[in-house]
């Protein structure tokens, strides 16, 4: 393989089996707040930004969202979902993954909605140190997912153009994003989402999980 492209990876459902624990939480931090929300269009909405998804949920809900009520159901998601940072895991072949791109020489990065608050607890169940792996959080761009901004932040940090990244996501929002930034994007159906959706999002290749991905890495990454 040539190390003329780099992967750019969602952490959510892409590469921690986490996006459940974050529906839960998020449901958690509703109900604490006295919003009713039914837990399937909660899920539909894990993996854009907060911001958009508390506009989403004024649509649903016809609730009044204040600056103040959001930093507070933020902080509520956050807390919920620190309770169940012993259930988080890598995904089936995330780890594997990332050493064959390293033994590869293929740059790669970690570009997450997430805020480093719950980002924090999935990269230390990945076993990634934020201190010496590009990894670029929500705290740290203007827009999230469907906004590109994450990825491009990635690859500058990277040196790549971001025409020569693969986007792995496993939601709609990594797959919109990878479109908006012209990127190539890659779909995992780990997170929840089907196929079809993925590939009318813009996923030009689907695969199960990062141990699927791995074992067709060929199919994506360049070859001597």
């Amino acid at each position: 393989m040539r190390n003329d492209t780099a992967f750019l990876f969602d952490l959510d459902g892409t590469l921690v089996d986490s996006v459940y624990q974050h529906v839960l939480a998020w449901k958690n931090a509703l109900d604490a707040d006295g919003i009713e929300l039914s837990v399937w269009r909660i899920h539909r909405r894990i993996g854009m930004s907060g911001g958009l998804f508390m506009n989403q949920l004024l649509r649903e809900t016809h609730e009044a969202i204040s600056p103040e009520r959001l930093q507070r159901l933020q902080q509520l998601h956050a807390d919920a979902y620190r309770r169940h940072a012993d259930q988080i895991r890598p995904l089936p072949g995330a780890r594997a993954l990332l050493d064959a791109l390293t033994a590869a020489q293929i740059p790669w990065a970690i570009a997450t909605s997430g805020r480093l608050e719950t980002a924090s607890v999935n990269l230390a169940a990945l076993g990634v140190d934020p201190a010496v792996t590009t990894v670029v959080t929500r705290d740290e761009v203007r827009h999230a997912k469907p906004d590109p901004d994450l990825f491009v932040g990635a690859a500058l940090r990277l040196n790549v153009p971001i025409e020569r990244c693969i986007v792995v996501g496993d939601s709609v929002w990594d797959m919109l994003a990878a479109q908006r930034c012209r990127a190539l994007g890659v779909g995992l159906l780990s997170g929840g989402y089907g196929t079809q959706e993925l590939e009318r999002a813009g996923a030009l290749r689907v695969y199960e999980d990062p141990a699927d991905l791995l074992y067709h890495l060929d199919e994506v990454a360049a070859r001597n």
